[in-house]
C-alpha cells in the first residue's frame, strides 16, 4: 500500500531543475567539451543532496533525486542501453497533430520555451542490434547519491524514475514490434529490480502510452494493439517485483500549449490499470484534464492500489491555491477512498535538462509548499 491510513502524502513526478554546476559539466561532457569526470560526479552528488533536502524542507513526503544525472530520455538510452545508435542530425517527431494545428505557436514555443537553454538537443534513437543493459555504473551512482542524501532528511520514502520500454527508440533490428518490446523490457528489468533491491520505489515513466492514442499513422485497432504490446512488455519487466514497490507515471509530453489533441482520461485510465503497479500518477491539474476525476465514478480502482493525481501543474507559473489543491484531492478521495490518494504533480518540472525551466525554480518551490498545505487541509477534512 502506497497511500496512508492517517493522512494524504505528498510526492511529485521526479525531474527538477539541475544545478548550474551540473548543467555546465553535463553540457561539456555531451558536446565533447572540456570537463573533469571527478568534478562532474561531485557536482551531481552535491546537487542530489541539495534537491533532496529542498523537497523535505518544502513538505514532500516521498522524494527523489530530481533526475539530477539525466539530461533527458534520449541520452539516458544512449548511456544505459546497448544496441542503439543516435541520429543527431535527424529531427525528432512529436506532437504532430498539435504542431500541424498550431504551427506558428509551436515554432515559437520550441525555440523560446520548451527547448530554450537545453543542454543537448533531442534526437531519435534507433535499435540496430541486440538490446542489452549497460547502465550498471550510472545506476549505482544514482542509487548511492540518493541513499547518501536521505541520511540527512526525515521523509516517508523515496522513489527512482526509470523509462518505460516504449520510450527507448525505433526498431530497425528485430523482426516484429513485439520482439523488440520484449527485448527492451528484459534489458530494463535489470535496472528496475536493482532500484527496488536498493530499497526504493520504482517509478516507470511512460509519457509514450498517451502518444499512442494520437498517432495519425494508427487506426483504433492499431492503437489498441500497440498499447497492449507495451503494457505486456512492462508487466514482463516487473514480473519479479511486488506491485506495492512500483509507481507508474504517464503524461502528455507537452507543457504549455493549446493541447487539444490529447487522448481523454477515461481511455488512458482503462489501459493504465492493466499495468501491475501499486500506484498511478497522471495529469489532473491543468485545464485540459482537471475534469477527468469523473472517470473514477465509473472505473473501479483495484484493491490495494492508489492514485497520484496531479494537483499542481508544470504547464503554468501560477501557484495553485492550497484550498483548490485540497478540493482536487477530496474529489479523488470521495471516489476511490482517502487512503488510496497521494498528492502529486502533472509531470516533471525539467524532463530535459535545461538552463531555463518553463516554470521558474522559485515558483516550483512555492507550488510544493502549496501542495503540502493543500494535503494538510484535505487531511483535516477527510479524517475529521
Amino acid at each position: 500500500m502506497q497511500g496512508h491510513l492517517d493522512r494524504i502524502l505528498t510526492t511529485h513526478v521526479g525531474s527538477l531543475p539541475r544545478t548550474v554546476e551540473v548543467l555546465d559539466a553535463m553540457k561539456a561532457k555531451l558536446t565533447c567539451g572540456e570537463y573533469n569526470e571527478e568534478s562532474y560526479e561531485a557536482a551531481i552528488s552535491a546537487g542530489v543532496k541539495d534537491i533532496v533536502s529542498k523537497q523535505a524542507e518544502l513538505g514532500i513526503d516521498v522524494v527523489t533525486d530530481g533526475e539530477m544525472s539525466k539530461s533527458g530520455f534520449f541520452t539516458y538510452i544512449e548511456e544505459r542501453m546497448a544496441g542503439f545508435e543516435p541520429r543527431r542530425d535527424e529531427p525528432f517527431k512529436m506532437f504532430e497533430a498539435e504542431i500541424n494545428a498550431f504551427p506558428e505557436y509551436y515554432a515559437e514555443y520550441f525555440e523560446r520555451a520548451m527547448m530554450g537553454g537545453q543542454v543537448v538537443k533531442m534526437f531519435p534513437m534507433y535499435c540496430v542490434g541486440p538490446v542489452s543493459y549497460k547502465g550498471q555504473e550510472a545506476l549505482k551512482r544514482d542509487i548511492d547519491n540518493l541513499k547518501g542524501a536521505l541520511q540527512d532528511v526525515d521523509v516517508e520514502g523515496a522513489f527512482v524514475p526509470a523509462t518505460a520500454p516504449a520510450g527507448v527508440g525505433y526498431n530497425e533490428y528485430y523482426n516484429t514490434e513485439e520482439e523488440f518490446a520484449e527485448a527492451v523490457a528484459e534489458a530494463l528489468r535489470e535496472e528496475y529490480e536493482a532500484i527496488v533491491e536498493a530499497g526504493f520505489l520504482l517509478q516507470i515513466d511512460d509519457p509514450f502510452l498517451c502518444d499512442i492514442f494520437v498517432d495519425p499513422n494508427l487506426d483504433e485497432k492499431g492503437m489498441d494493439t500497440k498499447a497492449n504490446t507495451y503494457i505486456e512488455a512492462i508487466n514482463h519487466s516487473i514480473r519479479n517485483i511486488p506491485e506495492e514497490k512500483i509507481r507508474f507515471h504517464t503524461c502528455y509530453g507537452i507543457n504549455e500549449g493549446p493541447r487539444i489533441y490529447e487522448a481523454p482520461g477515461d481511455l488512458i485510465a482503462k489501459y493504465m490499470l492493466k499495468i501491475k503497479a501499486g500506484s498511478y500518477s497522471f495529469e489532473a491539474a491543468n485545464a485540459r484534464h482537471e475534469h477527468e476525476y469523473h472517470v473514477w465514478e465509473d472505473l473501479k480502482l483495484p484493491e490495494g492500489r492508489a492514485l497520484i493525481p496531479g494537483v499542481i501543474t508544470h504547464a503554468s507559473n501560477i501557484v495553485e491555491h492550497p484550498e483548490l489543491i485540497a478540493e482536487r484531492l477530496i474529489r479523488y478521495a470521495e471516489r476511490v477512498g482517502r487512503e488510496n490518494v497521494l498528492a502529486g504533480g502533472d509531470c516533471g518540472f525539467s524532463s530535459q535538462a535545461c538552463y531555463h525551466t518553463e516554470v521558474h525554480p522559485t515558483v516550483i518551490w512555492a507550488k510544493f509548499e502549496a501542495m503540502a498545505e493543500g494535503a494538510r487541509i484535505a487531511t483535516q477534512k477527510l479524517w475529521k
